[in-house]
């Protein structure tokens, strides 16, 4: 796993952003959430994760998107088992689910094998564009989609598979939920029972705020990585 500081100004509290399959900080460098550091982290074809890092900050905000929040759960869930100190005072999952190959709670199995066994540069061309709301979306997402090899993009989703088949799961406890109408990537439909079920397990309160939006849309993160954090 890449951990890239957008922002680092020694500010005492963090924005931990874990970006979705095939990302890196392209699409969004750009965010500035007030008062605090922001990294990102991509690249799943590993889950290393280096927690010194973490070490430094009073509070810490936690952001999944899309396979992010599968990463992010992992990732986090075992700090947290291991780390009692660690203040984790927000998490917010968005499009994604901690269950990411699964036919009721996340990407259906036979879509992902597709998906990874067909992966070339003209199906890796539609999938973005499913992602995004309409043309125009993906027209303006295009001027700052990642540009990682391809054969770098397969192994991350061979390696995504194989880590969630073969590791014990983790838990963690994400506080709210987006899930947004519009996603052709992982079915709403699916999102919201792995919700409900990751309510039933943890039997803590979980916000789902249920939207219109696509997989990748511009004014999710707008929000949840800067806006919202000028509310505090």
């Amino acid at each position: 796993m890449k951990q890239v500081y957008i922002i680092k100004d020694r500010h005492p509290r963090l924005l931990l952003f874990f970006a979705g399959w095939g990302a890196d900080e392209t699409p969004f460098k750009d965010y500035q959430p007030a008062d605090s550091d922001y990294m990102l982290c991509y690249d799943y074809r590993t889950l290393e994760f280096d927690a010194s890092l973490l070490k430094e900050y009073r509070e810490i905000n936690v952001i999944g998107w899309s396979m992010g929040v599968w990463a992010a759960t992992q990732v986090m869930g075992k700090l947290q088992e291991t780390d009692t100190a660690l203040v984790i005072k927000n998490s917010i999952a968005i499009n994604g689910t901690p269950y990411p190959i699964d036919d009721t709670y996340g990407i259906p199995t036979a879509i992902y094998h597709g998906t990874l066994e067909g992966l070339t540069g003209p199906s890796l061309h539609k999938f973005l564009r499913r992602m995004c709301f309409n043309g125009e979306a993906f027209k303006e997402f295009l001027n700052i989609t990642p540009r990682r090899p391809l054969e770098e993009l397969k192994e991350e989703l061979a390696e995504i598979e194989r880590m969630y088949l073969s590791l014990p799961a983790a838990s963690f406890y994400w506080q709210q939920a987006v899930v947004g109408n519009n996603d052709r990537i992982i079915p709403p439909d699916n999102q919201l029972n792995a919700w409900r079920k990751e309510a039933e397990i943890s039997r803590k309160t979980l916000r789902v705020h249920y939207t219109e939006d696509a997989h990748y849309q511009v004014e999710l993160f707008r929000y949840y990585l800067q806006e919202i954090w000028t509310k505090d």
